[in-house]
Parts: C-alpha cells; structure tokens; sequence
C-alpha cells in the first residue's frame, strides 16, 4: 500500500513479487514519470489490484485507510497478514492537508530555529505537515489494532528508508549528513519493533549495528518459519529478546548508485555506476568513507577529523572487509535488470524514460520542460514476433501532441521519430501535432536494447521518447 520502488513492470511489479492485495504508485514519488499523468498527492489515479482507479482524498490517508481494510478482512476470514505500507511522504512536492499545515505554521512559528530564507521555511512546514500526517495515520493504525484486539500478537515494525532531506536545516540530531551522503546523517535510521505478546523484553534501545538485510531473517525467526536460505543479515531476535547482543565484532559496508542528475546520456563513467571507493564501512564506532577517510564517532560524532593516518591499523582493517565484500557483490552490482516486454503477464505495457540506464529522467516537470535528454531500455523480449511500439512525448492520459507546451512551457520542434532495435534504424516524419510514431518490428525472442529519438527535422536530435507503449501483435 503506497510506494514501490522496486520496478514498474513485469516481473518487478509488486502483485509479481507475492502481494495478493496491491494498491500503489510506480517510481520514486508520486508525480514520478510513470506515474498516472498530473498525480499531485490529492484525488490521485493509483495502481489497485492491476487496473488504475481514481481515488479521493489525501494519499497518505488512502494507503492507511485500504492497508486497515484489508488488515480487517483478513483477520475476519481468520487469515494470517502481511501489511506493507511505505508511504511517499514526506518525500517531495512537499503537499500536505490544510489541517496539518495549519498546525505546522503555528509550531514553526513559535520555535527558535536556524537562519534560513522564507521558501526553506515554508517548505520545511509543509514537509512537518506531512510527518505530522503520517504520525496522525500511525496513530489510527494502532489503534484499529488495540481495538479489534490484534494488537498483542501482530508485530509492529516502524521505521524509514534513509537519512532526512530536511534535518541538516532545522535539526540534524547530532549527525553529520543528510540523504544521499555517506555521513551518519545520511543512513542512520529510526527502527521500532512491537510485539506485546511475542516475548520480547522489555522496551529500550538496542546497541549494535543493524542494516535493512536483517529485517527478513528476524521476521522469519520470531514467526517460527524455518528455512536452509542463506541471507545478507542476520536475525536479531535474540537481541529483541534479551537473549543475545547484536555482534560486537560486526562490519557493514553501505553503498548505493548516486544519481546522474547532470548527464544527458549515458555513459560508463556514470556517478549511477556502484564502484568499490563509493562506499562506507561501519565498525563499532568506527566509519571509513571512500576508502580515504576515517572517522571515530566515540569522541567526534560530527565526523569533522579525518584521523586516517593516525589509525593506519583500523583503516587496513576495514579495507580488507571492503574488499571482501566488493569481491562478493563486484559482478553483479551493475548488472542491468531487464524490462521483459511481450510477456502474457503484462502485455500490452508501457515504458518510461525513468529506466533509461543511467540517465536521469524521473519528475514529471522534467516532461513538462521538455528536458533535452537521451537514453536506452535494456529489455528481454519473452516471445519472438511482431510488435507494436508507440513512441510519444507525453502520456497517453494526457492526449497532447508531440510538440505541444504544457500551460505554456516546454514546447518542442518534433519532426522526426527515430527508433533503433535489433540492429535495425527506423525513422519516420511527423508533424507537430501529431500524438504519437508507431513502428512496428519483428523481434527475436531474447536480450534488446530500445534506443528512440525526436529529432528536429531530419537532424538535430532534441530528445529521446519519454514513454513508449509496447504491444505484441
């Protein structure tokens, strides 16, 4: 219910993945490129059980209200559930209800806060506007759960995905970094686990490093399900029951592809390109960076001292997990994760500018402005044939010509539509007011790359297709 993130199309998809109840929005956020076109937090069109609906109200209530729901007949069917609910917010557009930014305003307002210009501070209520909406659906959450008496035996896992967007402005809780960096304000994370029946010990803080991989072998093990898998983390049951300690001798590496925001095409020297150096090692209070700085968070939590040189044995000592632990990911971490297009599962379907490889194109205002940008698909084509390929500018819920402005911006001189696949070039004139270029092609059945272009003329490439619909004849 809420955010997926984890791919758009088959077999990525999350009703593919295991959920029998899917209600949610494709991409990063919504307003995201693949997202249902104009989607602005309010009376939005979501994905629910494989068909778009338009729903009405806030999002954030939406993905509660249905998550509630369903939790409701699964357990008056007697059912066991699993409830998956990651929300968009407080993602951006910061877009919050009018109570809750009424009440912000007012908070804000009345606290001493640091410097920062007028826009900061009103984006900064509307983004607490949006946490206190969250918390107010939290709170709802659990106390459905009390009243209909399942709170003692359903586990209740909180947390979020990576560090704030907003805490470095306003209050960065003794930390250094925000999201996107390798600071500890960048990735440390809240993480609550309740389970009043479940034998947990007594409520506090747990010690010890603990990353994201863990959660699935700790649900396993407290649910009693027994497996011969091996995971990336380990279950910390024992420590949520006082039996055990989390590891004292523990190392973590985080990593993660940084966004190619800048590139208008691809490259292999891409910042979206995982690299061994790009990453940090955690040790007891220990944090390497980038293979070049060294930090100890007992005695400089703001990480201000590189002390490297000082602790050559430390840093030799977290080099070599790193290199282990490259020397286990090294080979796949890049490998593209193919669309797979002709599939019975997902067939006719639509692909989006947002998974060009290493090309960023992922807000809907970059459609609006007509970014001039370029990328490919890496696809599989799951049954060789002919097939139907729809390129267009804008979403086909928005029904606008190729070289039309949207209220007024970004308009572009479309000419021409190109489009090369299995070591075929096609191009074909069009006219400005023309919606779409379809080709049509005969495919193997096998690996593919799609590259398309909307050139001005018969040259001056201007774009690549933002959305292509896909059919197989």
């Amino acid at each position: 219910f809420g955010k997926w993130h984890l791919g758009d199309n088959y077999p990525y998809r999350p009703q593919d993945r295991g959920f029998e109840e899917t209600l949610w929005f494709p991409s990063s956020h919504i307003g995201s490129v693949p997202d249902h076109w104009g989607n602005n937090y309010f009376d939005d069109t979501y994905r629910w059980n494989g068909k778009r609906k338009k729903f009405t109200g806030y999002c954030t209530d939406i993905f509660f209200d249905h998550a509630i729901d369903w939790i409701k007949r699964s357990a008056a069917a007697g059912e066991p559930f699993f409830a998956y609910l990651p929300t968009n917010t407080p993602h951006g557009p910061f877009l919050a209800p009018d109570e809750d930014i009424e009440v912000m305003e007012e908070v804000v307002t009345n606290t001493k806060l640091p410097r920062m210009t007028p826009r900061t501070k009103s984006n900064l209520v509307r983004y607490l506007a949006m946490i206190r909406n969250v918390d107010t659906n939290m709170g709802r959450l659990m106390a459905f759960l009390d009243e209909s008496g399942l709170a003692q035996n359903t586990i209740l896992l909180f947390m979020t995905d990576n560090g704030s967007t907003f805490g470095h402005a306003y209050y960065p809780a003794g930390m250094r970094g925000r999201k996107t960096q390798l600071w500890e304000g960048g990735h440390r994370v809240p993480c609550f686990i309740r389970w009043p029946g479940g034998g947990l010990s007594k409520p506090r803080d747990i010690s010890g490093l603990t990353h994201t991989q863990d959660l699935l072998p700790t649900l396993l093990d407290l649910c009693g399900v027994q497996t011969t898998r091996k995971f990336d983390g380990i279950s910390l049951a024992p420590a949520l029951r006082g039996e055990a300690e989390v590891p004292a001798e523990r190392m973590l590496v985080i990593n993660y592809s940084r966004m190619p925001g800048s590139l208008d095409f691809p490259t292999p020297d891409s910042p979206s390109i995982l690299r061994r150096e790009g990453g940090a090692v955690l040790w007891k209070r220990w944090r390497m960076l980038r293979d070049s700085e060294l930090y100890n968070l007992e005695n400089d939590p703001l990480q201000k001292k590189n002390v490297i040189d000082e602790h050559p044995e430390v840093a030799a000592k977290l080099r070599r997990h790193l290199d282990d632990w490259w020397t286990s990911v090294g080979d796949i971490a890049n490998e593209p994760q193919r669309i797979i297009i002709g599939s019975d599962a997902e067939n006719p379907m639509m692909l989006t500018a947002c998974e060009w490889l290493d090309v960023f194109i992922d807000q809907q205002g970059q459609i609006r402005r007509g970014a001039q940008k370029n990328g490919y698909w890496e696809l599989d084509v799951a049954h060789g044939g002919r097939y139907e390929l729809e390129l267009r500018r804008w979403p086909r819920e928005a029904n606008l010509p190729l070289g039309a402005a949207y209220n007024g911006q970004g308009a572009l001189p479309i000419g021409q539509a190109r489009l090369f696949i299995n070591h075929k070039i096609t191009t074909k004139p069009v006219k400005p007011s023309d919606k779409a270029a379809t080709f049509t092609v005969a495919l193997p059945k096998g690996q593919a790359r799609l590259h398309t272009w909307f050139n001005e003329g018969r040259a001056n490439p201007i774009c690549g297709a933002y959305y292509v619909y896909v059919k197989r004849l």
